[in-house]
């Protein structure tokens, strides 16, 4: 704040002071009048108003206000002299907080009156035992409707409709016991307009425990969500007449949404609050009087509210917040994933998270301010081709990189791994991470299975060249994501595949837990599928979805409600597939189960054989550990081993049995352990067991 702001700010409030110190000096004198005059128990009966709800724009009855104004007293000198000095005091620009308090809430003279009898109280200490002797009764040292009727000028009976800004606005609280008169039930002034007539302008703490910080901090935008900023500016001033507008902030990021809501309030000079759907509370009373208060903020400083409904549920009933935005007023900013259309007087601005080209733009300022080495040159590219991620995570990941170097330089790999640390946390509710151990050394294939593998390798690495820097994003708004199905029997090395592709491509793999997406709640299954997408897109992770056709199966004719539901997830599965950005891998044993409109979405399939005596024998070789371990290949004969007729999966759960016997004994392994762990391998399996292939031992044996 410069000097001339302060000093401006102090001259006011030492005006507003001089106005309040002029108001109650009045105040006083009034009241003293009305106590050496007459009691007030004869004016408890106040001024009534012919027709109309409340009187609202009907003409006063003559008689009761002529029978009034009789007995009423009748100004002093004093009382006037006093009179015309508050009018003097409060002859400045922008006025005092009182008169502003008026004006923005509508208020009659006669309210605003009633409203400085109430503030004053709290202001001045004489005036209880004034109120007492005005309404000549030492058990009501306080304000009431009745005094106020009778203590101002011009009285209404509509002041006391919960309708009028006293009480609509919350600006006076009642304390009514039961079975007494309104008019003579004590009055006092809200703490928060107290201080707001006295000048301090503040947050209503009642307001403060159910607002939240943002957790993007103000800063400058790329491009893309500068124009959104804008738009959501404009969006907002256009409504501005308007009771509550509200712009909805659309899409899945919303870091990137608090980022344009904070940049367009600023444009506006208005400070904007962030509040959480779920803060709000579901009891009817107190979410209107939450309503309310915050309609009032919204008049009494230059506020937005931020209202962050980005995880609120839609069920038959309208949501709380709805309900929030029903009986409030302001301007609004509904962060959500998608619109909501019975919102009234609104807006929608799609948020996006920064186009690929300004993700390079931002890794490539945020390394060079972080002094990379010489491997980060090619980092921004790379890393803005694999992670779709918003400016501020990127900004974090080069800091928490840069931390964990100490002294050393920064390098890619270390980049790297910080984006797959910051991607992870959101997948781990949802499914299972596996430690991708397997590379191309450990997986055998014939080479029609492994050429598939290794391009689907190249393209997730090339996607950036491809899909950015040659223009194939421009042409396609769907599909460049990369997904493949990988089917064959059981342990034909469907799992080892993908691990290979993770380590090959340095991702997080997750197999999805089926347990943990499908519901029976309707909605609850596409809900948990959307939140996984999204969680993927960051671009971290590979989806891995075992026996994939318990969840891509075919549908079916709709015979009853459990049928239609069902078709619906296969639908949303679809559709979710085909705006996947990621890698997304299924894998099952029955491809014939598979709806056929899955097949056009993918882009590769690969059949993963059962291994022939070629591929068998490699994998026995590959099966153990390097002897450096300490483990003792004793005369294994892997053209023997070849013919046993097992799968990969099977000839690794026979050598690691078999490596449980030779831990048990002599620490050999030795090929009596071997077929003994595949006899009982194959009769697990139901497999038929020929004695040919097990003449070897007996022949050793002798």
């Amino acid at each position: 704040m410069t000097e001339m702001e302060t000093a401006t700010i102090n001259a006011w409030q030492e005006n507003n002071d001089r106005y309040l110190a002029a108001a109650l000096a009045w105040l006083r004198r009034r009241l003293r009048r009305l106590a050496d005059d007459g009691p007030v128990a004869d004016l408890t009966v106040a001024p009534r108003e012919s027709g109309g709800f409340f009187g609202f724009g009907r003409r006063r009855d003559a008689a009761p206000l002529a029978a009034a104004r009789e007995a009423e007293p009748r100004p002093t000198g004093d009382e006037a002299a006093a009179r015309q000095q508050m009018l003097a005091a409060g002859r400045y620009e922008p006025g005092p907080a009182l008169l502003l308090l008026a004006e923005r809430l509508g208020l009659t003279e006669f309210e605003r009156h009633t409203l400085l009898l109430c503030a004053a109280m709290e202001l001045d200490t004489r005036l209880p035992r004034l109120c007492a002797r005005a309404q000549d009764d030492e058990a009501r040292p306080f304000p009431t409707f009745a005094l106020a009727l009778a203590l101002f000028d011009d009285p209404s009976w509509a002041a006391l409709s919960p309708e009028r800004p006293l009480r609509a606005w919350r600006l006076i609280e009642i304390t009514q016991p039961a079975a007494q008169p309104l008019t003579t039930s004590a009055l006092r002034a809200d703490e928060r307009i107290v201080n707001y007539i006295k000048g301090l302008n503040y947050l209503d703490d009642r307001l403060a425990p159910l607002l939240a910080p943002f957790e993007a901090a103000a800063e400058s935008l790329p491009p893309s969500q500068t124009r959104a900023a804008a738009r959501a500016a404009r969006t907002l001033l256009a409504a501005q007449g308007d009771r509550s507008p509200v712009v909805q902030l659309l899409g899945p990021d919303g870091l990137s949404k608090q980022l344009v809501a904070q940049a367009a309030v600023e444009s506006l000079g208005r400070v904007v609050f962030r509040l959480p759907a779920e803060n709000l509370p579901s009891e009817p009373g107190q979410l209107e009087q939450i309503g309310r208060l915050w309609a009032r903020e919204s008049v009494l400083q230059p506020v937005a509210l931020y209202l962050d409904a980005q995880e609120a549920d839609e069920g038959p009933a309208a949501p709380t917040w709805q309900r929030f935005l029903a009986h409030t007023g302001g301007l609004f900013f509904l962060a959500a994933r998608e619109a909501r259309p019975a919102l009234g007087n609104t807006g929608a601005v799609e948020v996006e998270r920064p186009t690929p080209e300004e993700q390079v733009a931002l890794w490539a300022n945020a390394v060079a301010a972080a002094g990379g080495d010489e491997t980060t040159g090619d980092s921004p590219r790379l890393l803005a081709g694999q992670f779709n991620l918003n400016a501020l995570t990127i900004r974090a990941v080069v800091a928490q990189a840069t931390a964990e170097a100490d002294d050393a330089p920064l390098s890619h790999d270390r980049l790297w791994d910080a984006c797959l640390a910051n991607t992870r946390p959101r997948l781990d509710l949802l499914a299972q991470r596996i430690e991708p151990k397997a590379t191309w050394d450990d997986i055998v294939l014939p080479p029609d299975a492994e050429e598939p593998l290794r391009q689907i390798a190249a393209q997730v690495a090339q996607r950036h060249r491809v899909y950015d820097e040659w223009g194939f994003r421009e042409r396609h708004s769907r599909g460049l994501g990369i997904s493949a199905l990988f089917s064959g029997e059981s342990g034909t090395g469907k799992t080892m595949a993908a691990e290979v592709l993770a380590n090959e491509l340095r991702l997080n793999l997750y197999r999805i837990d089926l347990s943990a997406v499908v519901s029976k709640y309707i909605g609850e299954t596409e809900k948990n599928l959307r939140r996984l997408f999204d969680a993927a897109e960051d671009g971290g992770a590979i989806l891995f979805f075992d026996e994939a056709d318990a969840l891509f199966g075919k549908r079916t004719e709709v015979k009853d409600s459990h049928d239609r539901y069902a078709n619906i997830e296969v639908n949303y599965l679809l559709q979710r597939m085909e705006a996947f950005r990621g890698l997304a891998i299924l894998a099952t044993n029955m491809r014939s189960a598979l709806d056929t409109a899955f097949l056009r979405r993918l882009r590769f399939v690969v059949a993963l054989p059962f291994p022939g005596a070629a591929q068998r024998k490699l994998i026995w070789q590959r099966a153990f550990p390097r002897k450096e371990n300490g483990i003792v290949l004793d005369g294994l004969d892997y053209d023997a081993l070849a013919r046993l007729n097992l799968s990969g999966g099977s000839i690794h759960n026979v050598a690691l049995n078999a490596a449980f016997l030779a831990a048990a004994g002599d620490g050999r392994v030795t090929m009596p352990l071997l077929l003994q762990s595949a006899r009982a391998e194959m009769r697990k399996m139901e497999r038929p067991i020929r004695d040919a292939d097990f003449r070897w031992v007996q022949t050793n044996a002798n």
